[in-house]
């Protein structure tokens, strides 16, 4: 089996609506120490199997859709069982059905006996997500357009990372409609604030915002409620990731971060440690 990364925001703008009905977003993606592990295994037809009621195994499943347009792109005829042992939350901000997807896009060429171009892939892609096309690459990235212009960095975090996901699921679709633009804007340069902001967590805190938040938190004061409590146990910067619902907290005491976890577990949230200078396999 082979695993499949989580990732967090480290700051998410949405810039303004395109005519094609996206948004041009700025973002910097990184990833954590949570993962789902996918394996393949032939097969006459393609099919997906997920350990997790919460994804679908059907056709609708991300995964399925990657298999089928590579099988057209590759004429292929030939089918795969994608078997998907679920970790990451669906629906959770966290890009667990992207990940998965990139990854079959990795892997599935040389499963067949194929080579596909990095062009291609890239392509297919952004076809099944806009989050989807970062997963193809290595390290952290700071994004634009749609999330598909890419700018890959090595980033260091020298925080402890908790991550809480308080079983809410927060449809992309409709926090992006909550969205309301009141005109252009500074844009910052988010890659530079996150690497100020590794030595300086205030820093952070004055410059990185999620804009989806007020949203959310309107909607959800559960998740509102998670980000303080994480500021009220000491964390030196809290956010909500992507367009929720998890909330991830940087702290400085890995401790405290331990203890404010067994107190979400005790409320049956689910919760993930990541240690400082965490790096993910392969990588």
């Amino acid at each position: 089996m082979f695993p499949a990364y989580a990732k967090i925001n480290l700051g998410l703008l949405v810039l303004n609506k395109r005519p094609d009905g996206y948004h041009n977003i700025a973002t910097v993606f990184h990833r954590v120490d949570l993962s789902d592990r996918i394996a393949l295994a032939p097969s006459a037809q393609i099919s997906v199997v997920s350990t997790s009621p919460d994804a679908p195994s059907d056709e609708s499943n991300i995964c399925h859709k990657a298999a089928q347009l590579l099988c057209e792109q590759l004429k292929v005829r030939d089918g795969v069982t994608i078997t998907i042992e679920k970790k990451i939350p669906v629906g959770a901000g966290l890009g667990g059905g992207s990940s998965d997807a990139a990854a079959d896009l990795r892997r599935l060429p040389a499963f067949w006996g194929r080579t596909a171009e990095e062009t291609m892939l890239r392509e297919l892609a952004l076809k099944l997500g806009s989050d989807v096309p970062y997963f193809l690459g290595t390290g952290s990235a700071s994004a634009k357009g749609r999330g598909e212009v890419l700018e890959y960095f090595s980033l260091d975090l020298p925080y402890t990372v908790l991550l809480c996901n308080p079983n809410i699921h927060v449809a992309t679709g409709w926090a992006y409609g909550q969205i309301h633009h009141a005109g252009p804007r500074e844009q910052m340069d988010l890659k530079e604030v996150v690497l100020q902001g590794m030595s300086d967590p205030a820093f952070l805190k004055d410059h990185l915002v999620n804009d989806f938040e007020p949203a959310v938190f309107r909607a959800y004061p559960q998740i509102w409620k998670l980000k303080e409590d994480m500021i009220a146990a000491g964390a030196a910067y809290a956010a909500m990731s992507g367009s929720g619902s998890s909330v991830y907290g940087l702290f400085t005491d890995g401790k405290k971060a331990e203890e404010l976890e067994s107190r979400f577990r005790a409320k049956g949230y689910r919760t993930f440690i990541t240690a400082p200078h965490f790096v993910p396999a392969g990588e």
